[in-house]
């Protein structure tokens, strides 16, 4: 398989393994789109999203490569309480993935992680839906 499609199989693996303060069930989509009512259940889901090569030496190129991991629920009535508990879930998420080797994939080195959008908005306000996304890069030697 594609070197992204490896990294995100095994963020997929790693979330799999993980304890979090909610049930957390990962899942690898090329399509993260998801009808309002299949929101009704947290939806946790990592995207391949983008790979930069460059020059490491004469004979290694770098990769790194991006994965976007998804976090979605459909909130009730009280926003704020739930968008606080959701985004303690992501805050948990991203501190389980830094520095974490991926057992699926030992040749893959975390760089960083970006939480962008911390929320979105656009989806609070118009479907009542928590949409936060972490985009977690990994470098590849090779």
């Amino acid at each position: 398989m594609a070197i992204i499609t490896d990294i995100a199989d095994a963020v997929v693996t790693e979330l799999a393994g993980g304890a979090f303060s909610q049930p957390v069930s990962a899942v690898r989509r090329v399509l993260p789109v998801y009808e309002l009512a299949d929101l009704k259940d947290l939806r946790v889901t990592v995207v391949p999203a983008a790979m930069e090569i460059s020059g490491a030496s004469r004979s290694l190129s770098q990769h790194d490569v991006r994965v976007d991991v998804g976090i979605q629920k459909k909130l009730g009535k009280n926003l704020d309480a739930e968008v606080a508990l959701l985004l303690g879930l992501v805050d948990e998420i991203a501190e389980f993935l830094k520095r974490r080797p991926l057992q699926a994939a030992p040749w893959a080195v975390w760089v960083r992680t970006v939480n962008e959008p911390v929320y979105a908005p656009d989806h609070l306000s118009e479907q009542r839906a928590f949409t936060s996304v972490l985009t977690l890069t990994y470098r590849v030697l090779k």
